[in-house]
């Protein structure tokens, strides 16, 4: 058989056991260069192509083309720059074809389009998936294709810094730059709210909404922080129902859950919930390495295997964070003029989780959690009874015992002059609480990485 035959053989077969969303991005670009003696040798676009298809897919590769051709005992692999992957681009109405490979893409400066606010770096051939983003890719990619028809809204949430505006922006991107005709806008929320008080102050409520009347597709990022504007939510209310009606596609993206946003509009948190949710998750081990590895090739860095998986097994809040390491390390390279070794990696990942846990105080933790549950702070520490201050009083407990490791009598002191055994229950019941409701836990991780970004 033919190589091009046995490895469209390959093809069929693994689209039928694989996701559209994974077959797309690991399979496209890629054929069989060379068969010699008995040993397959597979062309792929990147090295980082190669590495997943190595640790992914490799057995289940070499088991169809083995059925076919039982004297192939190996496979190996060839990198190809020369393999395009075809983006297309429009500027005001004309069609610009233009060819890069998925590192070129990443690694050059892009502007974003004043008029529709994306970024074209942000595109569905450089999103890493695995078993934590899978299903709000495959949602992202399926409304990129049929717009208004499928999921709509689409409602994406996840905890700080796993990808939710690179998703979205794919998105976006790929409607603007494959569907003619299509008027996007992906805005933030705190864009939005802006607007809208400006329109309010300014008498121009009448052009803000002829702004919005004639969009396909209203992309808002964080979308939690309309959370206890009443005026805001009422107008994105109509500005929802009216694109909503005329199948217009609406995508929105949180930190947490619509049931999870405090001072939402229960109106709204209806509509959300009519469409699709689904969320994103921390990667695992294997995957944050080869998100590492991917974005060092977009550097042009080449970090040894050791140190990117001692990386990978550290850092695990999120791809953000994992990008600050990175960066850390190329300075250091470029400042030390050093080779990158496990050694100087353990070293800086010491400096900065040290640097991290300083980062934490009672005011940051008390300011943190009055910020999530719309509290007071002075409610936090005062005697108040109401449920929602013992919450969060409780919380503030767990965090100051947790991350900072204060004592309980000093805890007290500092929560309005409490008795110790007052914190213990209350630290003692938020453990408990963790345990039988997830979103407790959520609750935390999300104050957390608050107080990370900070």
């Amino acid at each position: 058989m033919q190589k091009e035959n046995l490895w469209q053989s390959v093809l069929a077969q693994m689209q039928l056991e694989i996701s559209n969303a994974s077959f797309n991005t690991w399979f496209k670009n890629t054929n069989i260069s060379d068969i010699r003696e008995n040993q397959v040798v597979i062309s792929v676009p990147n090295t980082f192509v190669r590495d997943w298809l190595h640790n992914k897919y490799r057995k289940e590769i070499l088991k169809i083309i083995r059925k076919i051709n039982p004297q192939i005992k190996n496979l190996d692999y060839t990198v190809n720059p020369a393999i395009k992957t075809e983006e297309k681009f429009q500027k005001k109405g004309k069609e610009k074809n233009e060819e890069s490979n998925i590192n070129q893409m990443s690694f050059q400066e892009l502007v974003v389009d004043y008029k529709t606010g994306l970024n074209p770096k942000y595109t569905f051939q450089n999103f890493v998936i695995g078993p934590f983003n899978e299903l709000a890719h495959a949602a992202s990619f399926a409304v990129s294709q049929n717009p208004g028809s499928l999921y709509n809204p689409l409602f994406i949430y996840s905890k700080t810094g796993l990808g939710k505006t690179h998703l979205l922006q794919a998105v976006g991107n790929k409607i603007q730059n494959e569907l003619e005709g299509k008027n996007v806008l992906y805005i933030q929320a705190q864009k939005f709210i802006s607007d809208i008080i400006s329109s309010i102050r300014n008498n121009k409520m009448d052009d803000f909404k002829n702004r919005y009347k004639d969009i396909d597709v209203l992309i808002i990022d964080d979308i939690q922080f309309l959370s206890g504007k009443e005026k805001t939510q009422e107008e994105f209310f109509h500005t929802f129902n009216e694109l909503y009606e005329k199948n217009k596609q609406i995508i929105l993206s949180s930190d947490r859950p619509p049931n999870a946003i405090n001072s939402l509009a229960s109106r709204l948190r209806s509509r959300f919930e009519g469409g699709m949710i689904t969320d994103i998750d921390y990667p695992d081990t294997e995957t944050r390495a080869a998100i590492l590895k991917i974005k060092a090739s977009e550097r042009k860095l080449s970090i040894p295997d050791d140190v990117c998986y001692y990386i990978a097994e550290n850092v695990q809040r999120s791809i953000r964070e994992l990008e600050g390491v990175l960066n850390k390390l190329i300075i250091q390279k470029q400042t030390k003029n050093n080779p990158i070794n496990l050694e100087e990696t353990k070293k800086l990942l010491k400096n900065i989780n040290q640097s991290s846990v300083n980062s934490f105080s009672f005011n940051k933790i008390l300011k943190a959690v009055a910020n999530f549950y719309e509290v007071s702070e002075k409610d936090i520490i005062s005697p108040s009874r109401k449920r929602e201050v013992v919450k969060s009083r409780q919380m503030v407990i767990y965090l100051l015992r947790q991350e900072l490791n204060y004592s309980y009598p000093y805890i007290g002191k500092k929560i309005g002059g409490k008795d110790h055994t007052t914190i213990i229950h209350s630290f003692s019941k938020i453990k408990k609480d963790m345990q039988k409701n997830k979103e407790i836990e959520e609750e935390l991780s999300y104050i957390r990485e608050s107080l990370i970004s900070v």
